[in-house]
């Protein structure tokens, strides 16, 4: 069991029994093959289908500020992300598809289980942003030895929509009862590459609020 807050201030609680990363979610073919080559450059495969729908044990979702990690090659990625609660009720997130570089260049699927995903401790409804998705602005920053450098930008209008995920995700219009779905990430300035620190947020322009997280990394030694 997770416990969130919204912004009136209110508990909610959710027990995430399915987490699903959506991966090369983005709506113009052209930035989807532009992130595939990004991450050719690291050694990862081609994906067999564009989106690709992974599987991911739902104890890695977390909202702590500290995440152990193994070795210096992990980075992460930011994403909105869907939750649905025990009524079916939809709630709007900001997380990291952390995911470990080394381990995703000879695969991605158990690269994607490595790593904890980490989540904004706040949440959203999702009625109250549907109708203008598409102006939500994610942002990251990584902060490396002490300087804070511009990681991830744009509107969730480069991505697909979370109700199309869905839909291809499970063949209808509903995501199922305590599901966590991460609806895609952007394109990282610079490259992709570790960092210290991960400080994400996801901007509402019209409701005038922001959701925000930040993590730092415990680095576990790589022995033999």
């Amino acid at each position: 069991m997770q416990t969130f807050r919204t912004p009136r201030n209110t508990l909610l609680d959710i027990k995430v029994e399915q987490l699903i990363i959506a991966g090369w979610a983005a709506r113009d073919q052209a930035s989807v093959e532009a992130h595939i080559k990004e991450l050719e450059e690291l050694g990862v495969q081609r994906p067999s289908a564009v989106p690709l729908f992974y599987r991911v044990a739902a104890d890695r979702l977390t909202s702590a500020e500290s995440l152990q990690v193994l070795g210096n090659q992990s980075s992460g990625e930011i994403e909105a992300v869907l939750i649905s609660d025990d009524r079916g009720r939809l709630w709007v997130g900001v997380g990291s598809d952390h995911t470990d570089r080394e381990v995703e260049a000879y695969s991605v699927a158990v690269s994607k289980q490595i790593c904890p995903k980490p989540i904004s401790s706040e949440l959203w409804a999702f009625e109250e942003v549907a109708e203008h998705w598409d102006r939500l602005r994610l942002r990251s920053h990584v902060v490396i030895e002490g300087k804070k450098e511009l990681y991830q930008e744009g509107t969730m209008e480069s991505l697909l929509d979370p109700r199309d995920l869905v839909r291809r995700y499970t063949g209808g219009s509903d995501l199922p009862p305590r599901t966590a779905l991460f609806c895609g990430t952007l394109t990282a300035q610079g490259g992709v590459r570790p960092a210290p620190r991960f400080e994400m947020e996801l901007q509402d322009p019209v409701l005038g609020r922001s959701l925000v997280h930040t993590y730092e990394l415990d680095l576990l030694p790589v022995v033999a």
